[in-house]
């Protein structure tokens, strides 16, 4: 939510895997759930990704990524119910206004936050079609955070992870929501060459 291109642990996996043997590709897409679905179904039609990464909310795009293997940081998988209960506040004089306060965007390429009652109410669908996606199987981690502070409100959930993957999918470490960056090259990295099986 409000990440992009110029996000830090997407820079940082660039960075980390020389282009010969991994290519990363970063993109960012819009904050209308459908709009963006669309054009992540495009991106994989035209790039034929090896794994899909999901951080934080664009875990919930990710789910609907269908036939590939799936890691995540910080999945937020209750915030497409969070997102659409306050939809009601952009109809509130100075709502949408409260909302972008609240969640700043940072300078760059970076996903424009849209506020409304329209796209706002779009999340509860994108949801449940995420987790329809996600029951279908396939290969999905999670890494989530100790110290996450979204997990006193639910946004992030070890009990929505549990059902839907169950126990053995997931790893906690010693971070926040924002995964730190030794735990990105101990944790992170090695994960992604275990699952593409890639050589040290």
């Amino acid at each position: 939510m409000g990440g992009g291109g110029d996000s830090r642990i997407p820079g940082l996996l660039k960075g980390l895997f020389p282009e010969e043997e991994l290519r990363v590709i970063i993109r960012t897409y819009d904050f209308d759930p459908e709009t963006g679905h669309a054009q992540i179904a495009s991106w994989v039609e035209e790039t034929r990704p090896d794994l899909v990464i999901g951080e934080s909310l664009g875990s919930v795009q990710a789910l609907r990524v269908r036939g590939l293997p799936h890691l995540y940081v910080s999945p937020s998988l209750g915030a497409p119910r969070q997102l659409a209960r306050a939809a009601w506040l952009t109809l509130l004089p100075g709502g949408s206004w409260a909302l972008h306060r609240k969640y700043p965007v940072k300078e760059g390429d970076r996903q424009p936050l849209k506020f409304n009652w329209k796209v706002l109410r779009k999340y509860r669908e994108h949801g449940r079609d995420a987790f329809a996606a996600a029951r279908e199987g396939g290969s999905h981690f999670a890494f989530f955070g100790k110290y996450d502070h979204f997990m006193a409100s639910g946004v992030v959930s070890l009990a929505i992870w549990r059902s839907l993957f169950g126990e053995g999918t997931y790893q906690m470490y010693d971070g926040t929501h924002f995964m730190e960056e030794e735990f990105v090259r101990d944790l992170l990295v090695p994960k992604i060459r275990e699952v593409l099986d890639l050589k040290k």
